[in-house]
């Protein structure tokens, strides 16, 4: 699993290591991209407000994120889910889906 960290958890509330250490403690091995601390371009509107500014910058993130050759990516924000899909052949699943799917619950269905 190589894990996105949104802009919203990472730089506004601070939350860094929890969703990764979660993935790591639920048996999932947990790469980082290069360049972590960038935007994937979603940023709420900006999307849609700076398309292609925002199409640069989830270009560049979905390259560092597939240079670590995952098997899957997760994010803890819905924009980033939709951003890197979007430009992404790697699934991309919620955080909160890979932990449910360890603990029991259904495989994501975008991984079946």
């Amino acid at each position: 699993v190589t894990y996105h960290s949104a802009c919203s958890m990472q730089h506004g509330q601070k939350l860094t290591e929890g969703p990764k250490q979660l993935l790591r403690d639920a048996g999932f091995d947990v790469r980082e991209p290069a360049e972590g601390h960038l935007c994937c371009g979603s940023a709420g509107t900006y999307n849609m407000l700076q398309p292609e500014l925002a199409s640069r910058l989830q270009n560049r993130k979905v390259i560092n994120l597939e240079d670590t050759s995952p098997d899957v990516i997760a994010t803890g924000n819905i924009g980033c889910l939709v951003q890197i899909s979007e430009a992404s052949n790697v699934p991309v699943v919620h955080t909160v889906e890979l932990l449910d799917w360890a603990s029991g619950g259904p495989r994501p269905e975008n991984l079946e």
